[in-house]
Formats: C-alpha cells, sequence, structure tokens
C-alpha cells in the first residue's frame, strides 16, 4: 500500500517554529491534508513527539525522530523504531550539546507541550546551536541506537551537507537523502540515492499536502522504518 508522509515537521518546541504548531494543530492538518504517516523532528530536541502521539492515537503514524546540527552546521535528520531508541540516543546526544540561553524575544519560545496543547515547559538552551559532534560521528552516533541518518535538505545554500562539506562524503553509505522544493536539485548527480520530499514545516500551511507517498507493507512505524532502512545500500 502507499502511505502518504510528511517526516520534517517542526513543533513549537523549535525556535524558529510558529507557537500555533501544536501538537493538536499539527496532528489535525496532516489529517486534513491526507497524510498517512509524519516525523515530528526539532532542532537537537524531541520533548514534543510523546504528545504528539498521544494525540495521533490510531489515526496517524508519527515516527520518532528529531533534527541535529552537526558540528559543521549541517543539519541531519534521524529516524527511530521507536521511542526508546529515541530517548537512548538523547540520552547520549546531550553529552555533546551546550546551548547558548535562548533569547525567546529575538529567536522564539521553545515550548514543550503536552496532548491538551498546554505549555508544560520551556527548553532554556537554545536548539539552534551546533552539537560537538562532527557529521560523520553524528551519523554513527544515531546509528549506534538503530537510528537512520537521512542528511536534511541537501540542496539548500545553508545548514545542508553540500554546502557545509561541498561533498557528501561517499564512505558513510548515506543513500537516502531529503532535498527541499524551494531549490534547485539535479538529481543525476546521485544515480545510487533514493530521496525524501518532506516540507521541513515551520507553520501549519507548509505541511504536505500527500506530495511524497511510499509502498509500505504495513502504514505503522514499523512500516515506515522497514522502507526507510532499506533505502540504504
Amino acid at each position: 500500500m502507499e502511505a502518504a508522509i510528511d517526516l520534517h515537521i517542526h513543533s513549537a518546541l523549535s525556535p524558529c517554529s510558529d507557537d500555533d504548531m501544536t501538537p493538536n494543530n499539527i496532528v489535525n492538518m496532516a489529517l486534513l491534508n491526507g497524510l498517512h504517516a509524519i516525523a515530528v523532528t526539532d532542532h537537537n530536541s524531541c520533548d514534543n513527539v510523546e504528545a504528539v502521539m498521544k494525540v495521533a492515537k490510531d489515526r496517524l503514524v508519527v515516527v520518532p525522530g528529531m533534527e541535529l546540527q552537526t558540528r559543521e552546521e549541517v543539519h541531519l535528520l534521524a529516524y527511530f523504531k521507536d521511542m526508546s531508541s529515541l530517548y537512548s540516543f538523547r540520552t547520549q546526544m546531550e553529552q555533546y550539546y551546550n546551548g547558548i540561553p535562548n533569547n525567546p524575544d529575538f529567536f522564539g519560545h521553545q515550548w514543550i507541550m503536552n496532548e491538551l496543547d498546554e505549555i508544560t515547559g520551556e527548553r532554556q538552551q537554545s536548539l539552534l546551536t551546533s552539537l560537538s559532534l562532527s557529521f560523520e560521528d553524528t551519523v554513527e552516533l544515531i546509528r549506534r541506537h538503530q537510528g537512520l541518518p537521512v542528511p536534511a535538505h541537501i540542496n539548500k545554500p545553508s545548514y545542508s551537507v553540500l554546502s557545509q562539506l561541498g561533498f557528501l562524503p561517499p564512505d558513510l553509505g548515506l543513500t537516502l537523502l531529503e532535498f527541499s522544493q524551494n531549490f534547485p536539485f539535479d538529481f543525476l548527480d546521485y544515480p545510487n540515492s533514493k530521496f525524501l520530499i518532506s516540507s521541513d514545516a515551520h507553520e501549519l500551511g507548509q505541511i504536505l499536502h500527500g506530495k511524497m507517498t511510499i509502498p509500505v507493507e504495513n502504514i505503522t512505524i514499523e512500516g515506515i522504518y522497514m522502507y526507510l532502512s532499506r533505502c540504504f545500500i
């Protein structure tokens, strides 16, 4: 069966995201847009993923995920097969993260919310700063926790592996790539790769309308994870 997905959505936890990117608003907009599965991938944090899952229940699959910023300022998506793997990764990842205090007046708030869209906390460290890990080491850390690393918006002129490193390291086996619809990209340069289209939504109106579909045996976290894992050679 075909699953309509958007695997790069930011909640109100990401300071660059609108405050109305609440768990209920994200889930309801995804359902209105005909999506079967989403991933909430906030910057260097996953504090709102569980709340989105609780809202979605059995109406929408929520793949556990996060968007990391490496030492080189490369953005790297990470998807996990379950919440325990995501939380295990977070415990290790936060050892390499020492964000400066966030300035909400300038960057925006970093709201932690529950399934009722109630604010239960606010992250004080800026989530827009980099890990002290290199791109290669971040990829390896993700994999050690059974995660799937996917370079984000590879053709974006900033915060992408191509803009920051100038090339895709060939020895890392990164054959699943996300590209941005907003910038030109020559797929012929990567004949052995598969690609994800995602919204990188920071506001509700940006969430995809079923533009990206993938073949899965079951529309479950396991089914989505299995498809993604098969994209790696």
